[in-house]
């Protein structure tokens, strides 16, 4: 409390400093690297049921999500170098996961794109570990779930957000 012109006393919230605010954002940031990536890796299990190993089903979530990309955008997005994703892209197409056709703009250029054959297969995989982590779900209460649902409407917003 302090004292203010008039003589009365009034509340002050005391505001954190910038440090401590800092000290808090980075231990939340720790704490959600550590949970997003033990979450990722649980449901990963559920994609042994596909077949296909977690290289080649990220590269064909980003060709199903993000439509046809050429073999150096697809590389891009998924962090490795071109020939590595060569590889990848080789696997899938063997698997009739993918396609691999001619740009219409530029006919040295190839597209990969994914078949109906790896969007049903990358669907039924998604659906296999929403449905897996649903069940793991159920055993919060309503006010957890709740929360979690707020939480992941932030988190959606941040990544939208994200430069």
């Amino acid at each position: 409390m302090r004292k203010t012109r008039g003589g009365e006393k009034a509340l002050t919230a005391q505001l954190p400093d910038e440090e401590t605010v800092r000290a808090e954002v980075a231990s939340v940031a720790d704490r959600l690297h550590s949970a997003a990536i033990h979450l990722l890796r649980r449901v990963r299990k559920q994609d042994r049921a596909t077949g296909e190993g977690p290289a080649r089903l990220s590269a064909l979530s980003v060709l199903v999500f993000g439509g046809p990309k050429t073999l150096k955008e697809l590389a891009a997005a998924e962090q490795v170098k071109p020939p590595t994703m060569s590889r990848i892209v080789a696997g899938l197409e063997r698997s009739r996961l993918v396609t691999i056709v001619e740009d219409s703009e530029d006919a040295r250029r190839r597209r990969v794109a994914a078949t109906p054959k790896g969007t049903r297969l990358l669907q039924k995989g998604r659906e296999m570990r929403i449905a897996y982590l649903a069940s793991q779900l159920e055993r919060l209460t309503s006010e957890e779930v709740s929360a979690l649902s707020q939480a992941v409407d932030i988190l959606r917003q941040v990544l939208k957000d994200w430069a």
